[in-house]
Order: structure tokens, then sequence, then C-alpha cells
């Protein structure tokens, strides 16, 4: 990867300005290397970053962070990349793995510390924060996260008043105290809030003492009258009620400072005895806490070295201490700290002398856990090894070599193993398994496994010996007519290959073979070996197996025609090949060869999709899928193929759900479009046109004037044009049988004092309809069936031609008349003004 200056910069020199001029610690981070990068890459990029350096330390704001880099480069890293200079990359993958030990104890390190200082409350101010992340060795960027993982909030303590806001606070407090009330904030709230917020605005405070005025003026006036007076006068004279009552719980807190408690002890009181919730109440402690520290001599200095982890310091300054200042709270620490440093240290010198290691580590753990800066202990600690992992195997895996073990039987610590190949370490893992990527090809080749804790290593349990002989690359064996060819990529060590069939020796020539001594349909079985030198001799490999059967020519399809089927199949009609068989592939466009080309199968089938053909009366039906495109016929003989003819086809569906409707004269036909096509053609008799999808979805459907008196067949296909003709697909067809027309009337008759509603029916031929209806709808829009409206009339077996009468209905005009009727007859409505009524 090519030297990015810019990014360099960006990444390295200005964070290491941000981070008070440390550079990163990660060898790959500072030198911009890829854990991928070959030994030429890592000399080029080094070369061109210790250019940058130069040319960026005329910057002065640069200038302490590259001196730094290049003392750090001169000292400690210009061996690791002469060696990478000479081809050997083995150093500096050592760096880096020794970098991410050593990340991983120093972030141990800043989590044990920062943690130990968060204490209770898990809280730190930014300034003591920052100091344990720079001392600890920690890159500032990572501070965040970590912080977030220990649950540590890094915030400045909340300033807190130092003086009373109100002149006469003596009086309130011994009110208060009269009262039994814990603090002002009790006095507002209590009985309405529970975990008090003292801290930041709080709503309803003249609200509530409101209230309690208003409460105390209904009581019997007496002392406690008297004194909660006072408290809401004091309230009413500040400013701001709550600083007031924010300085109580601050005085009461300190107070309580004074006897020295614990975090834990005193976020109880604030929380328990103080009623305040328990966010104000860690920040309040946190404040208070860093406002005047832990006062009180040698007892509060013994206290902050156990809590800080140096028990070993604590019980030296005990020491130190005269008689007279071990009493009370120190004596009883200086004694606690005695016992704890004389347990660590017997378990510390038990741990020297026990000769099983797991044991000893198990004693120094403990004795650690009770002084964590107990002198010699993690030394010892760390030169501790684990017992030897056990069942070391290696086994050859295709072209890889594949090392497993059982692990260790040690359970303390934490170890991780390391994996030699030939006495030189290949590979870190923190769980049993390692896959060699590139082993030695045909060399004795020896595995061996440590297990590591620490720093102490077990002795290494190797393998038994392995010999990589791999087998030739991308072997094919391909047959035609009278012949079966065949080529490979051999390994570079290989002496040579060979090459037999049915256990016959085949020559072979440069990286493959050529064999005519073979039958068309018959099946052949081929062994390909590869031949390694060992020692003064030849060893070969179990060798591939592949099978083949030689065929005659495929004869190709001369020609072939298709015809739409329902269902979106396709009927192909051809003649049967004397050799193979047929295929059929759909294509996007034309085939790339020439009909007659003979070529490998599976040249052939990845040009277009595979059909699935099904054998029928006259041919085979497919479904092509597409709904138009080139077809090609294949014919197949084991591994050849010839390319036959191919010609352009339309896969049409045919239309669903095709209803037709009679109104009249007009015949309505409607159907479910089908899906992918532009055009259908409508025929009907005599009449015979095409109906595009856009006509209609605007005009509703299909119309053709068929007279009721005539049968009509209607028939629908879909249509596309192809090669300068119009091919059709399948089509679906509906029959109407012809139908009587009848005609009525409806009109008011007779003087104003008998008048009647006649409906008047007329037919060409007598006819019977099953139900008769009139309907009367108000306002501008007549009526749409039997349902659409007020029925004025209802007549069953009514046989036209007919009269009928009915006495007319009183309504508000304009409305509607309307019949509607059941039965083989086709009722004909008359002109707009017998029905409109204004």
């Amino acid at each position: 990867m090519a030297f990015d200056e810019a990014r360099y910069i960006r990444e390295v020199l200005d964070a290491a300005r941000a981070a008070g001029g440390a550079p990163p610690a990660d060898v790959l981070r500072r030198y911009q290397l890829t854990p991928q990068a070959g030994a030429a890459e890592v000399t080029e990029t080094v070369r061109q970053v210790r250019q940058c350096w130069r040319r960026s330390r005329q910057m002065l704001k640069y200038r302490k962070v590259i001196d730094r880099l290049e003392v750090e480069h001169t000292s400690r890293y210009a061996a690791v990349f002469q060696a990478a200079a000479g081809g050997d990359l083995g150093p500096l993958r050592a760096e880096v793995a020794e970098e991410g030990r050593r990340d991983k104890k120093l972030l141990a390190e800043a989590r044990r510390r920062l943690s130990d200082a968060a204490g209770k409350l898990r809280m730190l101010p930014p300034d003591l924060a920052e100091s344990i992340v720079t001392s600890s060795g920690v890159e500032a960027q990572r501070a965040p996260a970590l912080f977030a993982e220990l649950g540590v909030e890094v915030r400045e303590p909340d300033r807190l008043p130092q003086a009373a806001p109100y002149p006469a606070w003596s009086k309130v407090r011994a009110a208060l105290d009269t009262l039994q009330v814990p603090h002002l904030g009790v006095f507002l709230f209590e009985g309405e809030r529970t975990g008090l917020r003292v801290l930041g605005r709080v709503e309803g405070v003249s609200r509530r003492l409101g209230e309690i005025e208003a409460a105390a003026q209904r009581r019997t006036r007496g002392v406690w009258s008297q004194h909660s007076d006072t408290v809401c006068a004091a309230l009413r004279a500040v400013e701001d009620p709550m600083e007031l009552v924010r300085y109580d719980v601050v005085s009461r807190l300190r107070e309580r400072i004074r006897e020295h408690p614990y975090d834990d002890t005193l976020l109880r009181h604030a929380t328990v005895d103080l009623r305040l919730d328990d966010g104000d109440a860690r920040r309040l402690v946190f404040a208070v806490r860093h406002e005047s520290g832990v006062v009180g001599g040698p007892a509060a200095r013994l206290r902050e070295l156990i809590e800080a982890g140096e028990v070993q310091a604590a019980a030296a300054f005990a020491e130190a201490l005269p008689a007279d200042a071990l009493a009370g709270e120190a004596g009883e620490l200086a004694t606690e700290v005695r016992a704890r440093v004389g347990k660590a240290v017997a378990l510390r010198d038990r741990a020297r002398d026990e000769p099983d290691p797991d044991a000893a580590w198990i004693m120094l753990e403990d004795a650690l856990r009770q002084v964590p800066d107990l002198p010699g202990a993690q030394a010892l600690l760390e030169g501790l090894p684990p017992r030897p992992p056990v069942e070391v195997r290696a086994r050859v895996r295709g072209d890889a070599v594949v090392v497993t073990w059982e692990p260790s039987p040690s359970r303390s610590g934490e170890i991780d193993y390391d994996v030699h190949r030939d006495g030189v370490r290949l590979a870190e893992a923190a769980s049993p398994g390692v896959r060699d990527e590139g082993p030695p090809v045909n060399a004795r080749t020896v595995y061996a496994v440590t297990a590591r804790r620490g720093r102490a290593c077990s002795p290494a349990v190797p393998a038994p010996p392995v010999v990589l002989r791999p087998e030739v690359r991308g072997l094919q064996v391909a047959a035609g007519d009278g012949v079966v060819t065949g080529r490979w990529t051999a390994p570079a060590q290989a002496a040579r290959v060979v090459v037999t069939r049915d256990g016959i020796a085949v020559p072979t020539e440069g990286s493959g073979f050529r064999d005519r001594g073979v039958r068309n349909g018959a099946g052949h079985e081929y062994l390909v070996k590869v031949v390694y030198p060992a020692g003064s001799g030849e060893v070969a490999t179990a060798g591939l197996r592949r099978t083949a059967s030689p065929q005659a020519r495929p004869e190709a399809v001369a020609e072939f025609s298709v015809e739409s089927r329902a269902q979106g199949e396709l009927l192909v009609r051809c003649a049967e090949p004397r050799a193979g068989a047929v295929e059929f592939l759909s294509l996007a466009g034309p085939p790339p060869w020439p009909q007659g080309t003979t070529l490998h199968v599976d040249e052939v089938r990845a040009a277009g999709r595979a059909v699935q053909a099904a054998c029928a009366t006259g041919g085979f039906l497919i479904r092509p899928g597409r709904s138009s495109g080139v077809l090609l016929a294949v014919t197949v003989a084991g591994d050849l193929a010839t390319v036959g003819a191919h010609r352009e086809h339309v896969n049409l569906p045919a239309p669903e759900r095709l209803t037709a409707m009679r109104r009249g004269p007009a015949v309505y036909v409607g159907m479910e479009w089908p899906p992918d096509v532009n055009e259908v053609e409508v025929r009907c008799g005599d009449q015979r046109f095409t109906v595009s999808a856009a006509a209609y979805r605007s005009q509703g459907g299909i119309r053709l004037e068929v007279p009721e008196g005539e049968e009509a067949s209607v028939e629908v296909a879909a249509t596309v044009p192809l090669q300068g003709e119009r091919v059709r697909g399948p089509s679906a067809s509906v029959r109407l049988p012809a139908v009587v027309a009848v005609r009525y009337t409806v009109r008011t008759t007779g003087p104003l004092w008998r008048r009647e509603l006649v409906v008047e029916l007329s037919s060409d031929r007598p006819v019977c309809l099953d139900r008769l209806v009139l309907v009367l709808k108000a306002g501008g829009v007549q009526p749409r069936s039997a349902d659409d409206g007020l029925v004025l009339g209802e007549w069953s077996a009514v046989a036209a031609p007919a009269r009928l009468a009915l006495r007319p209905a009183r309504h508000a005009r304009p409305y509607w008349l309307r019949c509607f009727a059941e039965g083989d007859a086709v009722l004909v409505d008359p002109p707009v003004r017998f029905l409109k009524v204004d």
C-alpha cells in the first residue's frame, strides 16, 4: 500500500501531539504498515516515514514528537527493520506480538487503577482520570471506551455553597432539629416525592411552600407552628429556596465526612437518612470528597494507601509512625495492614518453594489479592510456566498442514499457545488448532507446541513429523470423439506426473495428456499421481481419480418449430438426432457459435440457461421462463455438445378470468390483463381488432356491438409483432347465447284523483321474466341495480308483452324511475325522458 503522508500526519503526528507528545505504541500504526506487507514494502514504507519525519521536524509543533520517534527508532526498532530489509520479517512479527501482550497488560493495569480510584461512587475528576490513563501508558483516544467499560463517569465536581444564603441560618437549623426533619428538602417535599432531587432546577417549590403555610394556618397554633413559620420565613426570604436546601444538605454531608466514613457508608447516609435521589447523592458525595478530602491524620493516610492497593506502603508507613499515633482507627488499620502483609509474605515464600507451578500460581494470586504491591510476587507469578499441552498432532489437509492439540492441564492464569515449525515460531493461538497455509513441500517437517502463561513457557511438545506432497491442481479430464484429454498444474517441487487409464500407463505431454486408445461409449478411470524425489529414490502420491466416457460426435439439430401452449409453455417439434440427446438453452440473443460447432458441454451451457424439456406428443414441451428470447437446440453426448438450430420465440400467456356481459346491443368484455403484454387481439364473429393495455385501462374494458338476438363467441389472445409478423399466444374465449330484447316504458296516466303509474313491456316474441322490479332513486343519478333506491313495485313471472299498473308514489323531484329484470331476456331501457322526473 502506498505511503499516505497527509494521513500519517493526521493519524500519528497530530494524534501524538494531542496525547502530550507520546507516539502510538503500535509499531504498525507508528510506521503506517499493514500486517500483510512484505519485506520490500516494509522497507520502502519505513524509508518514506523517516523522510516525513525530517520534513515535519522543521515545524516547531512536531519537533518534540519527532525527536522521541527518532530516539525510539534508533534504540528499539532499527534492528527490526534492518532484518526486514534483509528479507526476515520474524523480528517485526515478534515485536507486534509483544506489543499486543504489553498492550493487554497496560489495559489491565489502567482498568485496576481507574476502578480503585473511582471507588463506590464510580466518578473521577478529569485531571485525575487523565493522569491515570497517561501514566498507565494507554493511548488517550482509548480512554472514553475504557471509562464506558468500567462504568466510570468523568466529570468536574459540582460547585457547592460555602456559606449560608440566609443570615439567621442557625435558627432555621434549630427549628428543623426541633421538628425532627432530616433537612430542608424533606420539610418541603415529604410525602410528595421519594428520592429527593436537590441539584439543578426543581419545579413546584413556591407552590409547595404555599401549601405548607396554608396547612399551618389551619392547625392550632403551638410550638410546631412557630418553628414551621421560622423555616417558611427563611425560604421566603432567599431568592432561590433550593439554594438554601442545597446548603443544608451539603453542610450535613460535611459533618458526616469528619467521621471518615467509606464511600458506601456516606452514600447510604445520603440516600437512606437524607432521602436523596441516588444520582444526586453520588454527585454530592463526589463533590464533597474532592472539596474537603478525607482529613484525620494517620488514619486517613492509611485508608488512602489501602484503597489505592498500596498495602505494602501502608505497612511501611505504619511502622514509621510513633506508638502514640496508632490509637483508635489508625491502630485498627495498622493491625489490618500488618496481618495482610504477613499472610501475603508467607504465601509468597511458600510459592517460591512449591514444586507444582499451578499450586504456586494460586498461592501468589491469593498473596497479590491481599497485598497488590507485594515485592517480588508479580515477577514470581510471571515466571511460572504452565504444564505442556498433550496429544500434539500434525495432519496434511490438501496443500496445508493442520496442527491440533489437547489444552494444557493447567487451569490457573490465562494460557496461550505458541506453534513452532522446525524450531521457528509460526503462530500464536488462544485455543487449540492452527492451520499452516504455507508448509514446506516434499520435506520432513516437525511441528511443536508450547503453552505460555505470562512470560513463562512450558517445554515444547512435538508432533510426529509430516511430509507434504500435494497433488496436481486444477485437474480437468474431458472426453471427446474417440479421445480423452487431461490438463493440470503440477507442484514446482514435483519430479514428474504419471497417468494411468484402467491400470495402463498413458503418455503425458507437458502438463496434460491426449489418450486416443479409448472406445466410444465405454467408461474409463484415470489416475493422476505426482512423483517426488525422496533421498536416492522417488515416491508417488495417492493420486486423483477421474472417470471419462468418450462419445461419438453428437449430431446437430438442423431445424425445429415452436408453438405456444397454455400456461406459458411451448411445444418444440424437431427430428431426433442419430447421436446424442437434445437439450434446449434459453439465450438473450443469438448464440456466439455457428450451427454445427462441437464444444465442451460446460462451455455451451455457460452461455445460457438450461430449459427443462418433457417429452410430449409430436415433440418436447418446455417452459422457457422469458416472455421472449432465443431458443437454442444443443445435442449432448458425454462431455461434448454440438450447437444446433436456434430461433426467436415469444412466450405469451393467455388472458385469465375472461368475462362478457350484454347491455342491449353492446357487449362489455373484461379480463385479467396478461403480465408483460402490451396488446391483445379480440375476435368476435367477423370482428377482429387489437386493443392496447392503455386503451383497455382508459375505457374500463372492451366494447363490442352484437345484436341481442344473435349468439356470439368472444376470443381474446395476447399478441406481439415478431420479424414483421404478428404472433398470437394461446387464447381465452367466452360464449354469449342469443337473448330476447324486452323494451319497456314508464308513464303516469289518468285524472288527478285516480292517477296510475303504468309500466308497459313489449318484445319481438313472447318471453317470460322471472322477476321485474321498479326502482325510484332521488337526485340526479339513475339507479344502478334493484337495490340502488326505493322499490315501488315488484312482479314475478311476468309474460311480455304486458301492461302493469300501480299507485304512483309522492316524492320530491327530481328523481329517476328504472326497471330491472331477472330471466333469459335482456331488458332495454327507454329514452331518458321517460325515466327522469323533474
